[in-house]
């Protein structure tokens, strides 16, 4: 039985896009919206985040062709029932990051407190 770990690896970014996108929609919040997000972690505009879609990349080729923001490690709190300044493994902790910022978008928060901006 696969890890937790290498669960996450192992799943298409182009499978859960989708889902990302549905889950703000549902709640008011827009596609522009969940790219600026996804751009602020990942520093993929338009254009890459769609090459990484059409490719079907594994997280773990997402996140290894991403430019982690440096203030990503301002991420805290719950998801998905762990904190995910503790999680361990490196690529676990970004896709619980990106997890997270979906999540406080599609609760309404203000995007200067999702974007970390001080």
């Amino acid at each position: 039985m696969k890890s937790h770990d290498e669960r996450i690896a192992e799943m298409t970014f182009a499978l859960v896009y989708p889902l990302y996108l549905a889950k703000v929609e549902k709640k008011g919040r827009t596609k522009a919206e969940l790219h600026q997000v996804i751009e602020w972690l990942t520093g993929f505009d338009e254009h890459k985040l769609q090459a990484q879609i059409d490719a079907k990349s594994s997280f773990e080729v997402f996140f290894q062709n991403a430019t982690l923001n440096p203030n990503a490690h301002l991420i805290t709190g719950l998801i998905c029932g762990y904190r995910v300044e503790e999680i361990k493994n490196p690529l676990t902790q970004k896709a619980r990051y990106l997890d997270k910022l979906v999540d406080e978008l599609a609760k309404g928060k203000k995007l200067e407190k999702i974007l970390r901006i001080a």
